[in-house]
């Protein structure tokens, strides 16, 4: 069972969110603005954040930053769709995924299912981690879902980012349409759109160009192709 914390100010929309997730097995924690998101988060056991784009006090993008900059949990945004370009800097801070409101029920559910099954630690129920996966500067150790460069500098990938590198970089040389990726680093789930696989492949590329690494080369009408 996962305990799962919902953060929005609409009391309506935590309600229904709740019964959605209990009803498919979760543990629910609810918070109505960013402040009581970040300290329920504080207090641990925490295994994924929904979180809206919009609230008082403190947005989710706000609580977005000042939790990557201290775990990994993963993330999904909940917005309207007139806010588009914050829920795509939303998944560029490092959200795994986003859901529009009005939300419908049993998509967000089965996109919860889904980014939770991506991030599982649970190391019983899986086989045995490929070994680390070297290419260049980079190494990818997915038993620790880690990323590093020249052998010790850890680079802050989200789990999904991690995943979507790892099937570029275990591929080099060839060119991955968007469909592929979304099998290989999504699980294949449906709900993942071409465009949340661009942001995510923009937002791995920032964060290795710190270091002036290019990994991932764009092939204009066919996909990615790793390096």
């Amino acid at each position: 069972m996962s305990r799962v914390l919902v953060a929005d100010d609409e009391a309506h929309i935590r309600e229904v969110v709740q019964y959605a997730l209990v009803r498919d097995g979760h543990t629910v924690d609810t918070a109505a603005d960013g402040e009581q998101a970040l300290a329920r988060l504080a207090r641990g056991g925490v295994d994924l954040l929904v979180l809206d784009v919009l609230m008082p006090e403190l947005d989710g993008l706000a609580v977005c930053r000042r939790v990557r900059a201290s775990t990994r949990v993963p993330i999904i945004f909940l917005s309207s769709r007139t806010e588009e370009a914050d829920r795509v800097l939303g998944l560029e801070l490092g959200g795994d995924d986003s859901v529009t409101k009005p939300v419908s029920p049993r998509e967000l559910a089965a996109r919860v299912r889904a980014v939770l099954r991506r991030s599982s630690d649970d190391d019983d129920a899986l086989p045995p981690p490929p070994p680390p996966l070297v290419r260049g500067r980079l190494t990818i150790d997915r038993a620790r879902a880690e990323c590093t460069i020249d052998a010790g500098h850890v680079v802050p990938l989200t789990v999904t980012e991690l995943r979507l590198l790892a099937a570029l970089l275990e591929h080099p040389g060839r060119v991955l349409s968007r469909g592929q990726l979304i099998t290989c680093a999504y699980d294949g789930d449906h709900h993942v759109t071409a465009r949340t696989v661009d942001t995510h492949v923009r937002n791995i590329r920032a964060k290795l160009a710190v270091h002036g690494i290019d990994a991932i080369t764009t092939i204009h009408g066919l996909g990615y192709r790793g390096s």
